[in-house]
């Protein structure tokens, strides 16, 4: 139980999820490490090292017996973390003791079990983002037909529906799902390549044999589970690979973000609203209210994750011929907390997704005092259909406009432009028609229609190929 004395990262303590945690952690790390070291020295054996299957199999058995105390106190002796585990698994495996790490450099273990990491981090991330598309979609289909103001330059424009507006959050995440899944295709592992990248030391202990080396790789690879590998490396494996992979968990947060500041503006018109508990606090000083607390931590975490991409494209720049060691510190930070907070960020948001609480009323009453002002055009229309004179009626309506709109600016009343054109001789031929030629519905286009066509042709193949990955719900703890 800790003090409460020392810093401690609030990713991990208050923000992200268990699995990203473990993901990241030290068991798994060092896990792999084993893993690698074991499918090293059965492939070398199997190509025929003077490697026995007993050393192999004391290496299989032990592999889960790490003793981490151990590695720290080689560690602060020889200040070499590779190495330090090299010898605490040596001690718990003692016949194999002299052929762990055989021909191999410290990147062997450390680039192929970070890119093992980055890869299971990333189909983390892509469960929760195809749960947080589903979640969209079912509130898209449930409110296609609700009509809701549309804004451009935050000012009313013409209407949308509530379901269509929930697509341009959906097409963002479905751009992103592409991205990521894109990066996942190519994914490949550094793999056997030896100091600065020649296989040196591998074509030294099979005697030059290049066949041997060339099979050593692929051996290796097939026992982790993978087929590809990067061509070329030089100590490392690309380091344009982080970067990549930032730039997909920025794109996230970039969605995540439009998402949240989306729905906090709607909060304040009390039109749209996160979830609220019924004992939680929304001001330690204004009782009644009712802060949108969740997005605005989304859009907190957003903002961390948008910056990290620029670190990663310093670090791939800045790696001086074949490796510097100048990425290593910096990465162990960079690259965790990018995936820590995007998962944080995508709890939140399956979390506020799934919840949200639609005032249907006072979408409506925000319709209904913009609405007289858009139909306009159409009962000028009806007019001079009727056989009424296009400019007259014009400059009519003009005129009744701006006494309508003075009054709601000014005296801060309701629009009641429809009241004064009905009683206006000009607009008789319509006036018992207004309610009919003044319905929302008219006014919202194709956008219910575009909303299932949208999640017809390019969010549910995505949910189908995906099924098995749906389900999760977003727990807020704090």
């Amino acid at each position: 139980m800790s003090d409460r004395t020392l810093y401690e990262n609030p990713l991990s303590t208050r923000y992200a999820g268990k699995e990203m945690q473990e993901n990241f952690g030290d068991r798994k790390r060092i896990g792999l490490w084993r893993k690698l070291w074991i499918a090293l020295a059965e492939s070398e054996m199997e190509l025929g090292l003077p490697i026995t299957q007993a050393q192999v199999d004391a290496l299989k058995v032990h592999a889960d017996d790490i003793d981490f105390e151990s590695a720290d106190r080689y560690e602060h002796q020889i200040r070499h973390d590779v190495m330090a585990h090299v010898k605490a698994y040596g001690d718990v495996a003692p016949e194999a003791k002299g052929i762990i790490h055989l021909g191999a450099t410290s990147c062997f273990v450390d680039c192929n079990s970070e890119l093992i990491v980055l890869r299971d981090g990333l189909n983390i991330i892509l469960q929760k983002l195809v749960c947080v598309m589903d979640k969209l979609k079912t509130f898209a289909l449930k409110y296609k037909d609700v009509a809701t103001l549309g804004f451009t330059h935050l000012q009313p424009a013409q209407l949308t529906t509530v379901g269509k507006r929930a697509t341009l959050w959906l097409q963002d995440l479905m751009l992103d799902y592409e991205n990521l899944t894109a990066l996942l295709s190519r994914f490949r592992l550094r793999g056997v390549k030896g100091t600065t990248g020649t296989q040196a030391s591998f074509l030294d202990l099979f005697d030059g044999d290049e066949g041997k080396v060339k099979e050593l790789e692929k051996r290796v690879c097939a026992k982790l589970g993978y087929d590809r590998v990067y061509g070329v490396t030089g100590q490392t494996y690309p380091r344009k690979f982080d970067y990549n992979v930032l730039c997909v968990l920025s794109q996230i947060a970039q969605s995540a973000y439009k998402f949240s500041n989306d729905i906090r503006l709607l909060q304040s018109m009390k039109e749209i609203e996160e979830p609220f508990e019924s004992a939680q606090i929304g001001s330690s000083a204004m009782a009644y209210k009712r802060n949108p607390m969740r997005c605005e931590r989304m859009g907190s975490l957003c903002r961390y994750a948008i910056s990290l991409p620029m670190n990663s494209a310093i670090t791939a720049s800045t790696q001086w011929f074949e490796r510097t060691l100048d990425d290593s510190a910096n990465r162990r930070i960079v690259n965790a907390q990018a995936f820590l907070t995007v998962d944080a960020v995508l709890n939140l948001y399956l979390n506020v997704a799934e919840n949200l609480v639609v005032n249907e009323k006072v979408i409506e009453k925000h319709v209904n005092a913009e609405l007289p002002f858009m139909a306009t055009e159409n009962i000028l229309m009806e007019c001079v259909k009727a056989g009424g004179d296009r400019q007259q009626l014009h400059e009519r309506i003009r005129v009744l406009s701006r006494e309508a709109g003075a009054r709601v600016k000014g005296e801060g009343a309701e629009n009641d432009l429809l009241t004064r054109i009905a009683s206006d001789p000009l607009f008789s031929a319509v006036k018992d028609r207004l309610n009919e030629i003044v319905d929302a519905k008219k006014f919202v286009g194709r956008a219910p229609r575009q909303t299932e066509e949208f999640i017809g042709t390019e969010i549910q193949p995505i949910l189908d190929a995906n099924k098995d990955l749906l389900g999760m719900k977003g727990n807020v703890d704090i």
